[in-house]
């Protein structure tokens, strides 16, 4: 008799999987500062992966289809380096260089405006000299804390040595995840149960799916977004237009919360530029009003699609959930896992929905209003002449 058959053996294996699980979850958080290099390579190797194949159906040979994506990809982020690194560094110099104004006018225009609103004593609580005096009472558990900062930048040194080894490693590994991603693609497969193949072949389709239209269509987004409106502010006169708008971008693959984080530093930027003339405030925010309708009507309809199905709700979770767990390599599988968990959910409802736990075992009621009724009166007549 074959145990594995049986309900206890089918108990046996999922516990078996369970602590599969709980074993690999253990692993990724204990190698989480060493697995960061080798996760973004391999994503690097995923999104590129479709391009060599193209070049391979095209005639030409794996490796050097993969030299010509690779390189595409290497001269795109020095592109980019070299064009924003030096707009991005005069916008951060224009913001701290105008760091006097914004705090005039969060002392003598924002926080008298909420006062007057909240009846709050907000600007004694900020004053300078209140504030010397508080830290002056408390100057030993400062200098503790500056004492434990100290110890840490001190000890940051392996910390930036082990960064630059990180980023000297990225190209190399992401070249050959690229080289060998069809040949790990078959050796994971390969380790599949043979009665599960089909299941997580469909899964895996399906993920790749949902992760390709994420991956590729938001990033599509965020960089359509991140330029829309930083032209947009930049060409409204916004002096750190165009570093409000790569903010804003960036933070777009949340739903919402990369339009409400640049409408507050846009109108900000703006009141203290402008000092209180609405006018260039208004512009500002239309400026994100475009940039929305763009999104939700042409870029994530064309881009993307709906074949994420990701709420808002669940993108938040995700990401403070996978930084919480395993640091910066949490928040960079946060969206992966999340995805290929949406996959999964949908499976278990559709299988929920096909078991008997959700059908029941009842026999299903007939209707009298669906029987014939001429049916009926045949049998009835068939009845009274039986004898």
């Amino acid at each position: 008799m074959d145990l594995s058959s049986t309900p206890a053996g089918t108990l046996a294996r999922r516990w078996q999987w369970l602590l599969i699980a709980l074993i690999a979850g253990w692993l990724i958080w204990l190698l989480a500062p060493v697995l960061t290099p080798f996760v973004c390579a391999a994503l690097l190797g995923w999104l590129g992966d479709p391009w060599v194949d193209r070049l391979e159906r095209s005639g030409r040979s794996r490796t050097t289809a993969v030299v010509l994506v690779f390189t595409l990809m290497l001269l795109l982020l020095v592109l980019s380096l070299v064009i924003l690194v030096p707009m991005i560094e005069r916008q951060v110099v224009t913001v701290i260089d105008s760091l006097p104004a914004y705090r005039d006018w969060f002392m003598q225009t924002a926080l008298p405006w909420v006062e007057q609103r909240t009846g709050l004593e907000l600007v004694a609580w900020l004053d300078v000299d209140r504030l010397t005096e508080w830290v002056r009472g408390h100057w030993q558990q400062a200098g503790g804390v500056a004492a434990t900062l100290f110890g840490y930048f001190s000890r940051s040194g392996f910390a930036v040595m082990a960064w630059i080894a990180n980023l000297v490693l990225l190209p190399i590994l992401t070249f050959y995840f690229l080289r060998d991603w069809d040949l790990l693609v078959e050796r994971i497969a390969a380790l599949v149960p043979r009665d599960h193949i089909a299941t997580v072949t469909r899964l895996a389709l399906e993920s790749n799916e949902v992760l390709g239209a994420f991956l590729r269509g938001q990033f599509l987004v965020m960089l359509a977004l991140g330029a829309i409106y930083a032209i947009g502010l930049s060409v409204v006169g916004l002096k750190v237009g165009l570093l409000v708008g790569i903010v804003a971008g960036l933070i777009s693959f949340v739903p919402y919360l990369g339009t409400a984080t640049g409408i507050v530093l846009g109108v900000i930027a703006a009141m203290v530029q402008s000092g209180g003339d609405w006018s260039l405030v208004a512009m500002v925010m239309g400026v994100f009003v475009v940039g929305q309708m763009l999104e939700g009507y042409v870029l994530t309809p064309r881009i993307v699609g709906d074949r994420i199905g990701l709420h808002p709700v669940a993108v938040i979770f995700a990401i403070m959930a996978g930084g919480q767990l395993f640091g910066f390599l949490g928040m960079l599988l946060a969206l992966p896992v999340a995805a290929i968990a949406n996959v999964l959910l949908r499976f278990a409802h559709e299988r929920y929905t096909q078991s008997r736990l959700y059908a029941g075992d009842r026999p299903s009621i007939v209707l009298d209003s669906y029987i014939d009724k001429g049916s009926v009166e045949q049998a009835s007549t068939r009845d009274h002449e039986a004898p």
